[in-house]
């Protein structure tokens, strides 16, 4: 059981939520942070002081005084208006995660709502009510305002409205309305009032949720990232003099001392390595730990802003100790949105350094006598075309890429009658990265499929040759699910078997991942 505090959420934790489906409760700390929170808000209210979203509009109507008999109302409107935005519905792990994040949010003591606001959305999770969240339309400085919205509509009504619009929700694996979903689950859709609407919407969940689960799959991605280089080495009989500790340790980074490390230790035992006569390699073999390693240290600096953002209070205003309603912007997703941007920059140079070692393993004027498009028969070339169209699809992954990557979080346009004049488009962001992590993890899994053929090769030629430890288990276990073919096939269905084996097989992953 998941405790939630306010302050000590993790990844992990995050993770075992959204993937694994462990249930979740509120800590007693949780609670009396919330009820204090509440009182303040009450407080306050008691003071009959102007205070935004509480007594008055949003955005560029917060000059619009509201009065208590509307407050119901107000808050009713603000998830309606809001509740919009377009494009695919978003995996049930990410709405799972950011349901999380939210309830983790509220649980903090700044937002002045109930407990019972909290406790709906964890019974939502509890009992597998996941609202249906579309994934395009939000800027991520409000917040993410139409998903949270979305998410809202499901779980709220307007006092005495029974049949109140509700959109749509999942339960059971069945798509059905939202006050559908949440009867069969036996959950009561709450009425909002107060400040509750605005807490619910405020904050950029969404993107956070989304950037989380990218981060995590990063770090195995990263691991994986070796274990391929550590293939093509072998398959290219690549020298291991770069991968010198004393190479890394002069240069001082911490994410390319590991990863040299890594690759190094996996070609432990190996005698493919250092059995051509060439003097050095290509920057793709040579410099990989370089590469490499300089996306693990911007993963590293992305996990250390997602683990402060997912115990962040992001609603506006804060309800403080000493009784104030304090307006500002941690709404704003500046640093999320950064953090997706590098994140993205990151992944495709992960996976373009990856799509060149595989072209050197096509070309045989660079793989050190290996045959052409690594057609299994020398003599049927041309008859056969070999691998040659899986380093066309690893570059054209790479490409998009290349694409995708360009920054989002430098781009803004203004909105609210430019009230809200800067916006952080953390939203788009965190899905962009999210989508280079997908084609990053084809690039890799092309690359491993490459160099394991390209091992066959070699070893058909001289069979005394060895792998290493690590890549040679790698090896085995690969080729247990998907053995060489020798002439050409349909390469798409055994790299289909391969991605899912490498990155959904529970014992390729743990004896791979690197974890967080």
């Amino acid at each position: 059981m998941i405790s939630l505090d306010g302050h000590s959420l993790n990844i992990g934790t995050l993770i075992n939520a959204s993937r694994m489906k462990e249930p979740v409760e509120l800590s007693q700390k949780a609670i009396q942070s919330i009820e204090k929170s509440q009182q303040r808000l009450n407080a306050i209210i008691a003071q009959g002081k102007p205070v935004y979203g509480l007594n008055t509009g949003f955005g560029i109507f917060a000059d619009r005084s509201i009065t208590p008999d509307e407050r119901q109302q107000l808050n009713r409107n603000l998830i309606l208006s809001h509740a919009v935005g377009t494009g695919e519905e978003l995996p049930e792990e990410i709405v799972r995660a950011a349901m999380l994040i939210r309830a983790n949010t509220l649980s903090k003591g700044f937002s002045g709502i109930s407990r019972e606001l909290v406790q709906t959305l964890l019974d939502m999770l509890n009992r597998g009510v996941i609202p249906v969240i579309y994934s395009k339309g939000s800027l991520g400085s409000s917040g993410d305002l139409c998903m949270l919205a979305q998410m809202a509509l499901v779980a709220t009504r307007m006092d005495g409205e029974k049949d109140s619009e509700s959109s749509l929700a999942y339960y059971n694996n069945a798509k059905t309305s939202g006050r559908e979903a949440m009867q069969q689950a036996g959950i009561q859709r709450l009425v909002l009032t107060n400040k509750d609407g605005l807490a619910l919407i405020n904050g950029a969940t969404f993107s956070t949720a989304i950037l989380a689960l990218t981060a995590f799959d990063s770090a195995y991605l990263c691991r994986l990232a070796d274990l391929a280089a550590s293939l093509s080495f072998e398959a290219l009989l690549a020298r291991t003099d770069a991968l010198h500790p004393q190479i890394h340790s002069a240069r001082g980074l911490k994410g390319q001392i590991d990863s040299a490390a890594n690759i190094a230790d996996m070609l432990q035992g190996s005698t493919f390595v250092n059995s051509h006569p060439h003097v050095q390699d290509a920057y793709s073999l040579r410099c990989a730990p370089q590469v490499h390693g300089a996306v693990r240290d911007t993963l590293d600096f992305v996990l250390d802003t997602l683990s402060a953002e997912i115990n962040a209070a992001t609603d506006n205003p804060l309800i403080v100790k000493d009784g104030l309603a304090i307006s500002g912007g941690n709404f704003h997703g500046e640093a999320v949105g950064m953090g997706a941007d590098y994140l993205g920059i990151a992944l495709s140079e992960l996976a373009g350094i990856s799509e060149r070692r595989t072209f050197r393993l096509m070309d045989k004027n660079l793989n050190h006598g290996l045959p052409a498009m690594l057609v299994g028969n020398a003599d049927k070339e041309g008859l056969n075309s070999g691998i040659m169209m899986l380093q066309y699809t690893a570059a054209s992954l790479a490409l998009e890429n290349q694409t995708l990557s360009s920054p989002d979080s430098v781009r803004s346009l203004p909105t609210s009658a430019n009230q809200e004049d800067f916006n952080a488009n953390a939203a788009n962001a965190a899905n962009h990265a999210r989508q280079i992590l997908e084609n990053a993890c084809r690039i890799i899994t092309i690359e491993m499929y490459a160099a394991c053929r390209a091992i066959d090769l070699r070893k058909r030629e001289n069979g005394a040759l060895q792998l290493g430890q690590s890549t040679g288990k790698a090896y085995q276990m690969i080729r247990a699910g998907v053995p060489f073919q020798n002439g050409d096939a349909y390469w798409k269905e055994e790299v289909d078997r391969l991605h899912e084996f490498i990155f959904r097989q529970d014992s390729f992953r743990e004896t791979y991942s690197g974890g967080i």
